[in-house]
């Protein structure tokens, strides 16, 4: 089967738990019921249990709610991904993660403690020919200084800038920013390579850093925060002093 870098932060985090525990028998009933509700294609089952935005590959737009959800299931749930989750044993494939719920096998499915699907880590062969056409896409629309790079990670929104993250290939991230009011078709103002990232915690959250003369650029995703946490930061420090901070939206896709 298919697995992509797409959820690789995710998978980072799932190796950070050296021993899952088996699935408790209160999760193997929520287990036994996508199972079952996969089997008989009941999509409309389905997407009543999902936790919504759920995720895909940027620069794939999210599933945003059931009629997206029902509309894209047969672009996601292949028949790989089906005869997993159809042909896996509830209480030896499943493992119980704590409070992040459940995991069938390395992650590929996620289920919350309420047994609500939370993530699908997996990339069909469609969604994986949909990504690299919208790829290619962004790449034309791009000043030609920077219309090249392997993999688009985010863009992100703060008061005064807009900035582009891409990974250039293993694991080289470019941070490339305009200011707010500019569009992407120009050249941007600020261009630094090399940068590197840095995953805190299990909780989600991540921060990509880049470093250029004097100056440190972090940006910063925020998947687990306080309550009125923005969902991206970005913090510019002039050695060890903080000189600008702002928070900043992911820019639609």
């Amino acid at each position: 089967m298919k697995r992509t870098h797409v959820f690789l932060i995710l998978l980072m985090f799932c190796s950070s738990f050296i021993a899952a525990q088996d699935t408790k028998e209160e999760y193997q009933i929520f287990v036994k019921k996508l199972i079952e509700n996969v089997k008989k294609n009941n999509k409309e089952a389905l997407a009543d249990g999902v936790v919504y935005p759920l995720k895909r590959e940027y620069p794939i737009p999210d599933i945003n709610n059931k009629t997206d959800f029902i509309k894209r299931y047969d672009e996601i749930f292949d028949t790989d991904l089906k005869n997993e989750i159809i042909k896996s044993n509830p209480a030896k494939d499943w493992f119980d993660m704590g409070l992040r719920g459940v995991m069938l096998n390395h992650g590929i499915i996620w289920l919350d403690i309420d047994g609500r699907l939370t993530a699908i880590n997996y990339q069909s062969k469609f969604e994986t020919d949909l990504k690299n056409k919208l790829i290619t896409v962004q790449k034309k629309e791009l000043d030609p200084s920077i219309a090249f790079f392997q993999t688009p990670i985010c863009i992100l929104e703060t008061a005064k800038f807009k900035i582009r993250i891409d990974n250039l290939g293993n694991n080289n991230y470019r941070f490339a920013s305009w200011s707010i009011d500019k569009k992407m078709t120009e050249k941007p103002d600020l261009v630094i390579n090399s940068g590197k990232l840095i995953v805190e915690g299990i909780g989600g959250n991540h921060q990509y850093e880049f470093k250029k003369d004097k100056n440190t650029y972090e940006c910063a995703i925020i998947v687990l925060g306080e309550k009125n946490s923005p969902p991206a930061r970005l913090t510019i420090y002039q050695g060890s002093k903080k000189i600008l901070v702002q928070d900043a939206k992911i820019a639609p896709r």
